[in-house]
């Protein structure tokens, strides 16, 4: 599928994306302790993922896109680089269903600027904060995976279970975006069944 200039719709996931490969590069976090760090949220506040008491739940993006605005050149070729507005929503439509499971805080993490996530979070109606990774220091502090394009370094799509500041599980790689959130749900009931 390709979007004549100026027609880019953020919602709509193409049939034709490449599959994102498991490249290992998650597979120390399962068991690390998070980094004693704030991110801004789009919610005006601070948040220190080490500091969270109970569980969390991050899911994290490359970047997410505008109505109208063109994607970066190649965007769609990137694996797993399209799909964070559907991400987002799934996150969004799911979000009383992952509360009754026991997660306390969720959040959606980029490396975006606040104000550019504000739009999103706006536009998207998310009850949950966006988190900013804009400088790169969590991403660093846990070697989170990255890529590189248009000039910018951008976190691979992923999702992150956390328990009182110690990753519990990570969802790596994630495919399709879209149903990321029925893949974190799953795993807690069965991780719920188990205890």
């Amino acid at each position: 599928m390709t979007e004549a200039p100026g027609t880019h719709n953020p919602n709509v996931l193409p049939s034709n994306i490449p599959v994102p490969q498991d490249d290992g590069a998650a597979n120390h976090l399962a068991g690390m302790t998070l980094a004693d760090l704030a991110l801004p949220g789009t919610d005006g506040a601070p948040v220190n993922l080490s500091k969270l008491k109970g569980r969390t739940v991050v899911y994290i993006y490359p970047r997410t896109g505008v109505p109208g605005v063109d994607t970066l050149p190649g965007w769609d070729q990137i694996p797993g680089a399209r799909g964070c507005t559907p991400q987002s929503c799934s996150f969004r439509d799911h979000f009383g269903e992952i509360k009754r499971l026991g997660v306390a805080q969720l959040y959606g993490l980029s490396t975006q600027d606040t104000a550019y996530q504000q739009e999103a979070a706006t536009r998207l109606n998310l009850p949950f904060p966006i988190l900013s990774d804009e400088k790169l220091v969590l991403t660093k502090a846990l070697k989170l995976p990255t890529f590189t394009t248009a000039g910018m370094t951008l976190l691979k799509r992923m999702a992150l279970v956390i328990d009182d500041g110690v990753i519990a599980k990570a969802f790596y790689p994630v495919f399709p975006p879209d149903k990321n959130a029925e893949v974190v749900i799953a795993w807690l009931q069965a991780s719920r069944a188990q205890g």
